[in-house]
């Protein structure tokens, strides 16, 4: 049990958790660890991503072709063939064929939108600030659709709509 003493509850009133980045970090921290258990070991089993992310965030890396091609976001897929897979704190940088040219990226985590592994049925959603609706929770069933495939052609797969968990409402 905590008590306040007199003098110390005028602030603490006023301040709040603010769960939606918190849940935010955490997940972002999620797919960091996913990201670098495939650099160390590759992609197990059936598992490949579909990433979405922000091509207009300041720190994103990717080809002007690429940014003038898809201006606003792209989602590009994660599963035959990737190289140079280099995960940081803050992002990570990953060369993907785009027909047959290979083209470095770099990907920050909050220029991610949408983390997809169909093959398991997960996935995440981050929503835009401007998007949101502060009173009610959001989760909802997306199937991954990718906007480009940038691998090699993707083998016929059966997969369910991956489930979304987007905790933006929770935000102030």
């Amino acid at each position: 049990m905590v008590r306040a003493t007199k003098g110390r509850t005028e602030g603490l009133m006023s301040r709040e958790i603010d769960y939606g980045n918190l849940m935010h970090d955490a997940m972002r921290g999620l797919i960091r660890k996913v990201l670098l258990d495939v650099a160390d070991r590759g992609l197990p089993g059936d598992h490949h991503f579909f990433i979405t992310f922000d091509t207009s965030h300041p720190d994103a890396e990717l080809a002007d072709w690429l940014s003038d091609r898809y201006p606003g976001e792209m989602t590009v897929v994660m599963q035959h063939w990737y190289d140079g897979l280099d995960v940081t704190e803050d992002g990570f940088s990953i060369t993907l064929n785009f027909g047959d040219a290979p083209e470095p990226l770099y990907i920050p985590y909050d220029a991610i939108r949408t983390f997809v592994d169909p093959s398991v049925e997960f996935g995440l959603r981050f929503e835009q600030q401007e998007n949101e609706d502060a009173d009610s929770p959001e989760t909802q069933d997306v199937a991954p659709e990718p906007k480009a495939d940038l691998s090699a052609p993707p083998k016929e797969t059966k997969s369910k709509d991956a489930e979304i968990v987007s905790l933006d409402s929770f935000r102030k």
